[in-house]
């Protein structure tokens, strides 16, 4: 089991050094873009997109598996967020992984608005080799952690050059069965609002706040967007600071890479360890490193071939009262119910995707 990520690496590097070797009839999507909008009576709006970036996804079919690495929790009890722990369980996990898919499709397409809704799963199925040492390590065993969500995403132009940009989402996590669903108040709310400015049709920039669970518990964080290419069109950036970071490099008009970090996480419901009308919830986070390969297949259907690096950042546990949730944020004194320690692991993932043009 040592080895099980292993063969996706090596079917990343020989599928991408083989369709380079072979990259000859390219499609121009540049015949698809308008960086500048006219609206009504010629007024001109700022445009959502700029020159290079990597294809919008309207559908993504994916799959990820991890390497094993070790997982370490505290008895059941009230800790301190600072408190010294010893294990009161230990287990090798041979392995993790489980589908994803995401949609996001436009509802309005204007001039003077860009509105956009979408929906997303993600499921995770840990391989516990000794469920038995803890009660959260037999749970992750007999169980899969999911992921549902829907979201909306708002691009509001104010002029040729500023914008407002907003987002939301709504995600239901938790180790539920589709037969035997979790109270609603496990919903786990999201949104993001930012101003800012189209310099030109190579660099888009904005500033806003963001209401987050991307590293498990809720936290309230500045964000900055930093989109930008360069003249060659061969470089640039992708960036929605903290969530993610990417630089980009452009082979071709059918091939790029992606490379830098991403933030994973949710706030994760467990059945069997909630009662009394409470939830016990996995705070999960984690820091992704990784390069990412895109590669056109046919038409408007890429593939996507990403590894990397899973570096935890939380998988701590909460007792939630009734269900509510509260902000603990990076100073808060609130109680855990379990400490954790995870290994980090090597990741792969494997993706198919309809784009936008």
């Amino acid at each position: 089991m040592k080895t099980t990520w292993r063969p996706f690496l090596f079917v990343l590097v020989c599928a991408f050094a083989s369709a380079e070797a072979q990259d000859t009839e390219e499609e121009d999507y540049s015949m698809y873009e308008d960086y500048g909008y006219a609206g009504e009576a010629g007024k001109t709006y700022a445009s959502p997109k700029i020159k290079g970036l990597s294809p919008n996804r309207f559908v993504n079919v994916a799959y990820d598996l991890q390497s094993p690495y070790q997982m370490s929790f505290s008895d059941l009890g009230d800790y301190a967020p600072d408190a010294d722990w010893t294990a009161g369980g230990t287990s090798e996990i041979h392995a993790t992984g489980g589908l994803r898919v995401n949609a996001n499709i436009p509802v309005v397409s204007r001039n003077s608005i860009v509105w956009q809704m979408g929906a997303n799963y993600m499921g995770t199925r840990f391989n516990v080799a000794n469920p038995t040492a803890h009660p959260i390590l037999q749970e992750l065993d007999q169980r899969t952690l999911h992921t549902a969500g829907l979201f909306t995403t708002v691009f509001k132009p104010i002029n040729e050059k500023q914008f407002l940009l907003f987002q939301g989402q709504a995600d239901y996590s938790g180790d539920y069965t589709f037969m035997d669903l979790q109270p609603l108040n496990t919903l786990r709310y999201s949104a993001a609002v930012l101003w800012g400015k189209t310099s030109s049709d190579r660099k888009q920039w904005a500033i806003g706040v963001a209401r987050t669970y991307k590293v498990g518990a809720l936290n309230y964080v500045p964000i900055v967007l930093f989109n930008w290419t360069s003249r060659s069109e061969k470089w640039g950036t992708e960036i929605l600071f903290p969530a993610r970071a990417n630089g980009r490099y452009t082979f071709s008009k059918r091939s790029l890479v992606l490379f830098g970090y991403e933030l994973e996480g949710n706030s994760y419901r467990l059945d069997d360890l909630s009662a009394n009308g409470n939830s016990f919830e996995i705070r999960r986070g984690e820091i992704r490193p990784r390069i990412e390969w895109n590669r056109q297949l046919v038409g408007f259907f890429w593939l996507n071939l990403q590894a990397g690096v899973r570096i935890n950042y939380s998988f701590d546990s909460d007792e939630l009262s009734s269900g509510a949730d509260f902000y603990r944020g990076f100073f808060g004194d609130q109680e855990f119910k379990a400490l954790s320690s995870l290994g980090t692991s090597g990741y792969a993932l494997v993706g198919i995707s309809f784009v936008s043009p």
